[in-house]
């Protein structure tokens, strides 16, 4: 069982993990004992996609145009504009 005294040695045990790899037990003084389950790893990231893909990285582009100009919405204002005969 491997002993941490720092986030930087816990950190790099984590991003050691992967499929193969996927449960590990570690001790923290002061805390205890953990034991950690990778339940499954990123398979590409959003970068990625939107370099395969020139319509995801048109629309991406177009929404921050978009978004500069004021014209989009958060979340919250999002869903406060819904109303129940939006899903009818």
């Amino acid at each position: 069982m491997e002993k941490f005294n720092s986030s930087e040695e816990l950190m790099a045990y984590i991003s050691s993990m992967s499929r193969e790899n996927s449960v590990r037990q570690f001790y923290i003084p002061g805390k205890g004992k953990f034991t950690l389950v990778l339940q499954e790893e990123d398979e590409v990231s959003i970068d990625t996609e939107v370099n395969e893909n020139p319509e995801l990285k048109r629309m991406i582009e177009e929404s921050r145009e978009q978004y500069k100009k004021g014209l989009g919405m958060t979340a919250s204002e999002l869903i406060k504009s819904l109303s129940p005969k939006d899903f009818n």
